[in-house]
């Protein structure tokens, strides 16, 4: 099955089961590219997809809740209420049944924000370029609120490429970041082995033989982790740091969700050969892609996939919406938001 979009040019395929899966979850997935700057809602009725596409320049992390859309883009961070009571009056109507609305943006400066979570109602975000996490106060671009303990300061110099956050039981519990540096874009120097995942509270390195990881995530009582040069999702052992590999990909592996016994992969092109050229992936006999693949994390085994071939090469964020199957989000291109007035 497939289905194009005249501007952009977008055109995506996607196996029988993939709508399948959505619905008998009662879920939606919101999906991030920096490299197009597009918000990509994806929905199913009826056995069929529906994919919903907004602008967002430079778009790249997202923390998502039933009641609110956070957006990490190139120099701000958008807020976007869920406003469920207006949902069935937006064109067409009775459709929807979720509304994200902007609201209000914060302007962090080009601090190259990774990912976002939401911790509590309060939102934490990676910022790359400082090599810290940090919150958001209104009279500051950004609030530091933890470093690794090897970054010595607060300088926009991109040490240690810091870009993934876990939060567990509603407080940062993981991070991961491509070697342990203290030097500018020393990291880029050993992108196929350097790669961390940091405990926050004990600022221990439980692993560093990544090749460029991302997206932690702790599900099921198991911290996950995206070893992203390799194209896997492993688990880690908290322990002993032991990493065990679940499944390989064709793509470069980035961002991370799971719902019931599944998990949701973005994957990858591979363009830009200065950061990531030489990786293990492209020894892989087979064409990397950028999609969206389901694993069982039963069984291991990759039993769906949702595939971008034109329009877009790589994707950065993947998070699921869990009981409002048919969302929408109000965009700026057209004269929606103007009509809309929330008081």
């Amino acid at each position: 099955m497939s289905k194009q979009f005249k501007n952009p040019p977008f055109e995506y395929i996607y196996s029988p089961n993939f709508p399948e899966i959505l619905e008998s979850l009662n879920i939606s997935l919101f999906i991030s590219t920096y490299q197009v700057g597009k918000l990509i809602v994806v929905r199913s009725q009826n056995g069929y997809l529906s994919t919903l596409l907004r602008n967002f320049k430079h778009l790249m992390g997202l923390a998502l809740n039933q009641h609110c859309l956070a957006l990490g883009t190139k120099r701000e961070i958008w807020f976007l209420p869920n406003v469920p009571g207006i949902a069935h009056k937006i064109n067409p109507p009775e459709q929807y049944d979720g509304c994200f609305v902007p609201r209000k943006s914060h302007i962090t400066g080009d601090i190259r924000v990774h990912e976002l979570a939401w911790v509590g109602e309060e939102l934490w975000f990676v910022n790359t370029r400082f090599s810290c996490l940090c919150t958001l106060e209104d009279y500051y671009n950004f609030v530091p609120r933890w470093q690794p303990p090897f970054i010595t300061e607060l300088v926009p110099e991109d040490r240690c490429h810091l870009n993934g956050l876990a939060v567990v039981n509603s407080k940062p519990q993981y991070v991961t970041f491509f070697q342990v540096s203290n030097v500018a874009g020393e990291w880029r120097k050993n992108r196929k082995n350097g790669g961390c995942v940091m405990d926050i509270e004990s600022g221990d390195v439980l692993n560093q033989s990544f090749s460029m990881p991302h997206s932690p995530r702790v599900y099921n009582n198991r911290l996950w982790v995206l070893n992203s040069g390799y194209g896997e999702l492993v688990v880690i052992d908290e322990k002993s740091g032991e990493k065990i590999s679940v499944v390989q990909l064709p793509g470069f592996t980035r961002g991370l969700t799971f719902c019931g016994n599944y998990a949701f992969i973005g994957l990858s092109q591979i363009r830009e050969k200065k950061t990531f050229g030489g990786l293990p992936i492209e020894q892989q006999n087979q064409p990397l892609q950028c999609a969206v693949w389901v694993v069982d994390i039963v069984t291991g085994k990759a039993v769906a996939s949702l595939k971008f071939v034109s329009g877009c090469t790589e994707l950065f964020d993947v998070q699921v919406l869990p009981n409002i199957p048919y969302p929408t989000v109000v965009g700026f291109q057209k004269n929606t938001l103007n009509k809309i007035f929330i008081f």
